[in-house]
Order: C-alpha cells, then structure tokens, then sequence
C-alpha cells in the first residue's frame, strides 16, 4: 500500500509543478493560449526479440466467450427445511407468542446458487447434482434476464452430474465439443455465476487430465477431472469450461483449497462423461452404469516399490486386479486377481481414473477388448459389461437406484447397535430427504433397514446392489420398535 499511495503522490507532484509551468508561460505570452497538435508514435514491436503479430496464429477467446456466455445460465435451489422452535418461557413472561412448550416444527427455505449450461433449444440445461439434490425449487434466469421455474429430468450422484429443464423454445446452446482431443496447455473458458455474479467468464490453460481427488461421495464414483487453471470459485459449479471454438468440453465441479475459494486449481467433468450421463438421463431417466466387476490398484512407483518384487511387476503403468467380483464382467471373461490391465480398446491405461472414465462411457452389455499382462505375457480378452445386479439389461428409472428412490443418506449401521438391537446388520437412516419413499412413509432417521422386498440388506454396499423397484421396507428404530413400510399404488 505505501508503494501505491508514494506512486500517486509523485503522479501528484509531478501533474502540480506541470501545471505552474504552463501558467507561467501563458502569463509571459499575455495571457494568449496555444494549443499544438503532436503526432504519437507507436511501435507495434517493444523489443527486438518480438516478431510481426499474426493474428490466425495466437488464440482469440473473445469469439468463444460471447457466444457460449449467452447458454450459460444462473440456478438458484431452493431447500425447505422443518425447524423446531424451542419454547422460551423467558419470552413467554412478556406475552411475546410461541408455540407450544413441546416447540413446534415450521418449514424454512434454504437457498443455495449454481451454473448451469443450456443443451438443446427446447430448455435442457447439464448442471451438477450437487447444485440441485434435495432442492424443492429450482429457479433459473438465463443470460438475457429471463427467469423460469425448472424442473430435475434425472441425477447421477457417481459423477456429479444432473439434467433438468425449463419450458422454452429457442435458447442459445453451447454444442458439445470433444474432451479426449484437449491437450495440455491449450486455453479454455470457465463460464458460470461466482459469488452471484452472472455471466462471468475467466480464462486459463489445461493443467492435467483424468485427475482423481477422491470427492464425490458415492461407491461407484467416475472421477477423471479436467484439471485447469482457469479461476472457479463457489457459484461457478454445474458452469461451462469451453475451448476455444466456444464448445463444451467440461462441466465446472470441484475447487481444491484449503480456504474454499480459488486459489490456482479448478477441475471439470469431462465432456465424454457428461454427454454420456445426459444421454442416458433424457433416454431412461437414469444412468446405465456399467461395470467391470473387479477392484483394482494403480501401477505406479510406490506399489512397483512395495509389492512389485513379490508379484513380480517391475515396471510402472496400468492397473492391477487386486480382487474380481464372482459373477461379475470380468470373472466371466476370464480376467483373474494379479492380473494387469494395460489398456481398454487400444486406449492405455496408465491409471485408475483413465479406467474409470474409459469404462464410464458405456453401458451394459457393451462390449471391450482388454489388453492383459499375465505373468509377463500380454493377452487379449473381450469383456461384457453387466450392470449393478450382475446381469447385462438395462435398467429403468424405476428399477435402477435404490438409494435414490428411497429417497436419504445411509450408513452402515454401527456394530453396537447391532448388537445392542440384536441383529446381523443393515443401513442406519442418516437424514431423509424430500419426496422420496422414506419421506412419503414418514420414516424417522435412526431407523435401521434390515430388508428391502424382503431381502436381507447388511450394509451400503448391499443397497447399492439392489435393482428392483421398491415394493417394502423392514427395520428397527434404536428403541427396538419394529416397523414395516408397503409402497401403496
């Protein structure tokens, strides 16, 4: 700040004693005033390492970003929350009203704010889930000003990605452009709505691809991020990330900071994820997820280091089998635990997250050739996708996510409450959401599920595996008060 307030200062001193030189002068010239016109040069070279400026040679993001900016919109979710108010007799000495001693539950919004990309003329907007899950309204203004009620079309928690719409005809879109031809350096975009402000546009280079942080908070999580320096802050989420020919080739999702804001890292879903997932959303109203059924370990240096003489692995690059799912793709086609996956229809395989995205992009009962090391030969196997349940159907909304239709956030319950409420185990009710089955069967959480259409759930992972769609729920409350819920047509 000093150095600011001494450069002003010298400005100042500088733009004072000018101006008693000129009234000095005019007074000698008999108060006659002189203006004279002077020709500035200007170099178009400050230096002579800088070569001619050709224009089709250096990026111009200022097509991009007039045009895309016009699909990006802003959403604003509304959550209503019960509050119980407490009965304070303090309050109640002085006639100020409250409700009753046992305090009386009241409803109150929770607004929250977000991006969003329009996709389709018709009103189809991508955004992420975390922008609108559990939201009762959702309200979006566009870029224009103008403002609609929307509603969700479908959610994919594994991926962070939503899909809902508005009723309107002839929005500007952004077109999808193709992730897996972006290379490092290259510039792009981030368009959304930071801290409130609409219709921002930031600029920055690709930093890394098919980064893996760890955040989505689901089992069967798809993280393969587009890693940019391109400045996202809160509100910038379910935005546009574009290139340069203003095509969408990531949706903004994730801040890493230790402070919550920007501070020189931001990370997208790639466009090969995100179209897929909205495919599948406006086709069934859920994602086809399909599995390879195995668990796996990247080979880098530090398990080359740890395990690689033991297992005879001295080289660093794709994934090792670490277990296979009995029933599942992979055990079917032959693949078995020490394997080494190298790569998946040609495309190598140098880490989890390039698996993940690689296997992410299709659906059951699609069909990949995977390329094996085993005992230090290559071989080739041709794998069959299957979905959750192990079979390669796909699946409808009503068939598909369990927990989604239930409808809540679930735990495995803890061993003491097993034991206390003398059951093998289940899913403990972590919060219930709205319109969803618990919430329409008015169950409480803490309530523990043990069977869901009468089959035995013992963990998360067991409720993740069911595809059917819900005809009952069974379970225990902690006080051991049995309960069973029917779904009514």
């Amino acid at each position: 700040m000093k150095r600011f307030f001494l450069f002003v200062g010298v400005m100042a001193a500088a733009a004072v004693s000018g101006g008693a030189a000129a009234w000095m002068v005019t007074r000698s010239a008999e108060q006659q005033i002189a203006y004279v016109e002077r020709e500035v040069e200007r170099t178009p070279a400050l230096g002579s390492q800088f070569t001619s400026y050709e224009a089709d040679r250096y990026p111009d993001l200022t097509y991009a970003a007039e045009n895309a900016v016009k699909a990006v919109v802003n959403i604003e979710a509304v959550q209503e929350v019960a509050v119980r108010e407490n009965w304070d007799p303090f309050l109640e000495f002085f006639g100020v009203p409250q409700g009753s001693r046992r305090g009386d539950a009241r409803t109150q919004e929770r607004r929250a704010g977000g991006s969003g990309v329009i996709i389709s003329e018709d009103g189809y907007i991508v955004t992420n889930n975390h922008v609108v899950d559990e939201a009762t309204k959702l309200r979006v203004t566009l870029n224009d000003g103008r403002t609609f009620d929307a509603r969700i079309i479908g959610k994919d928690p594994a991926t962070d990605v939503a899909l809902i719409k508005i009723d309107a005809e002839k929005l500007p879109t952004i077109p999808f452009g193709n992730s897996d031809s972006l290379r490092l350096g290259e510039w792009v975009l981030a368009i959304g709505s930071p801290f409130d402000l609409r219709s921002t546009i930031t600029a920055g280079i690709v930093s890394a691809k098919a980064r893996t942080l760890g955040v989505i908070p689901n089992e069967f999580r798809i993280e393969s991020f587009i890693q940019t320096d391109a400045a996202v802050n809160p509100g910038n989420s379910g935005g546009a990330l574009v290139n340069v020919h203003g095509e969408l080739v990531g949706i903004n999702t994730v801040i890493k900071s230790s402070t919550g804001s920007y501070i020189g890292y931001s990370f997208a879903v790639p466009e090969t994820i995100v179209k897929k997932v909205v495919t599948d959303l406006k086709e069934f109203g859920v994602v086809q997820r399909a599995l390879l059924g195995i668990t796996f370990r990247p080979v880098d240096q530090d398990f080359v280091d740890e395990m690689g003489k033991e297992l005879g692995i001295d080289e660093v690059g794709g994934v090792y089998v670490a277990s296979v799912v009995d029933g599942g793709a992979a055990s079917e086609a032959g693949i078995r635990k020490g394997d080494v996956i190298e790569s998946i229809d040609g495309v190598k395989i140098t880490d989890g997250s390039a698996l993940q995205e690689q296997i992410g992009r299709r659906r059951p009962n699609d069909q990949v050739n995977l390329s094996v090391k085993r005992d230090g030969k290559m071989k080739q196997f041709e794998v069959t996708l299957r979905n959750v349940t192990g079979k390669t159907e796909l699946l409808t909304r009503e068939n598909v996510d369990v927990v989604e239709v239930l409808g809540g956030k679930f735990v495995d319950a803890p061993d003491k409450l097993c034991r206390q409420l003398e059951i093998r185990g289940g899913v403990q009710v972590a919060s219930v959401k709205p319109n969803g089955f618990l919430a329409r069967a008015r169950v409480k959480s803490g309530f523990v599920i043990t069977h869901v259409n009468d089959r035995a759930v013992y963990s998360v992972a067991d409720l993740r595996r069911l595809a059917d769609k819900i005809v009952s729920v069974d379970g225990i409350y902690p006080d051991g008060r049995a309960a069973s819920y029917v779904a009514v047509e």
